[in-house]
């Protein structure tokens, strides 16, 4: 090739790629340019809820849109996520997945959704651990007490969880899994009937969300031993992880993660991780966070893509091994 015509080909791949570059610029600047659906697959009040409204109210300050909160609960979550999945792939629907969307590919043999096929994620917003609560009276004093001692004596103890396939549940059934350990499980219809149960000496041994036992272990009328995130909780800096308590890379928390429907431009995902992780890093709102129970993550699309694909397979294979079934 001579020079001329090697000249030629370097101005035209040039003008072709700006061609190629401009529209998706452009896309990226001019959005949003209506209102912002935030679909929440869950009844309003929660842990879930009350992120995708602290992250929706000030990323509809920094876009100049709307963002409506739309909560789609029932069916495990899976009315909410359904809806998302099935959404235009623009930018203008938005979803909050907590951790039934991890785990129902798991329960649910014809899940109306594909946890990875289906969503572009935005961000792993932040996270709240489970914490492994006993009585003030129960033998063992610290975890690895309280392995030895269940390990000793199988099927022995009852425990408490927040109900059927929670993650509280599915925390324990994960210990039991890797610990060797069996425990008979107490189901209820939340945490906080879990919690008032163990308050009021109904079973001896709890695991379950933090916000609600925390209030009961500051009074000393219950005594944690662990918590269930892969680092100690800021708010609870005393309070050792069962990862580094005998069980390396043990994680079982309850993950806060925005997403998009798939195909969603990659532009508008940049966009969105950029000021949802700006947001998300503002000291009121990590305080504000903290507060509900929630470590502030603020991981990349790539970083949240990978969490969600193990968590899929991890919850999938502890289902798979414990039998667990959801009536």
């Amino acid at each position: 090739m001579n020079d001329a015509l090697r000249q030629s080909t370097c101005v035209l791949a040039f003008i072709l790629s700006g061609f190629l570059v401009c529209p998706v610029l452009s896309l990226a600047q001019d959005y949003p340019v209506r209102p912002i659906r935030f679909i929440v697959a869950a009844a309003p009040g929660g842990g879930s809820d009350i992120v995708a409204r602290l992250v929706g109210q000030r990323l509809a300050e920094i876009l100049g849109k709307t963002i409506v909160i739309d909560n789609r609960g029932g069916a495990s979550g899976n009315i909410g996520h359904a809806i998302a999945a099935k959404a235009a792939p623009d930018g203008y629907t938005l979803l909050l997945g907590s951790s039934n969307f991890v785990v129902n590919p798991g329960f649910f043999k014809n899940n109306p959704y594909d946890a990875i096929k289906d969503f572009s994620p935005i961000t792993y917003a932040a996270g709240s651990p489970n914490v492994l609560v006993v009585q003030p009276d129960f033998p063992a004093r610290s975890f690895r007490e309280f392995v030895t001692l269940i390990r000793a004596n199988p099927g022995k103890y009852n425990f408490g969880s927040a109900g059927m396939g929670t993650t509280s549940h599915l925390a324990a059934a994960l210990l039991m899994l890797e610990g060797g350990i069996d425990m008979v499980h107490v189901p209820y219809n939340s945490a906080g009937p879990a919690v008032l149960a163990l308050a009021g000496n109904q079973v001896p041994i709890g695991i379950t969300g933090l916000p609600p036992v925390l209030p009961y272990v500051r009074k000393g009328s219950l005594r944690a031993l662990a918590v269930t995130s892969p680092q100690r909780f800021s708010a609870t800096p005393e309070l050792p992880t069962i990862a580094e308590s005998g069980f390396p890379g043990f994680e079982a928390d309850t993950p806060q993660m925005i997403l998009v429907p798939a195909g969603t431009p990659t532009a508008i995902i940049t966009r969105l991780n950029t000021e949802i992780v700006r947001i998300l890093n503002l000291p009121d709102i990590k305080e504000r966070l903290i507060g509900i129970g929630f470590e502030t993550v603020a991981s990349t699309p790539d970083e949240t893509a990978r969490r969600i694909k193990s968590d899929v397979a991890k919850w999938a294979r502890v289902i798979k091994l414990s039998g667990i079934q959801v009536e």
